[in-house]
């Protein structure tokens, strides 16, 4: 996205790193994005809550769930076309 903090440099210390840079807007390329779009549809989305302590509880408890099942984390967060050399 062009950040100051994402620069490819900032990867040259570390053998274990390779810095992939995205267009400046590009959800359907970000896994978190795909991250929050699994939680709002299936955990979060038109609800109500009761008060701040509900919200808390029930974004933990759809976070817990989300990452609960290995796959579907894997799936949602890994990219085909990025190699970065396994």
């Amino acid at each position: 996205d062009g950040a100051a903090w994402h620069q490819s440099y900032l990867a040259d210390e570390f053998n274990n790193l390779s810095i992939i840079t995205l267009p400046p807007y590009s959800p359907e390329l970000n896994p978190i994005e795909q991250v929050w779009q699994w939680l709002r549809q299936n955990e979060l989305a038109n609800r109500c809550f009761e008060s701040y302590e509900d919200i808390v509880e029930q974004c933990c408890r759809a976070w817990n769930r989300f990452i609960s099942d290995n796959k579907r984390v894997a799936n949602l967060c890994m990219r085909d076309w990025i190699d970065v050399g396994n």
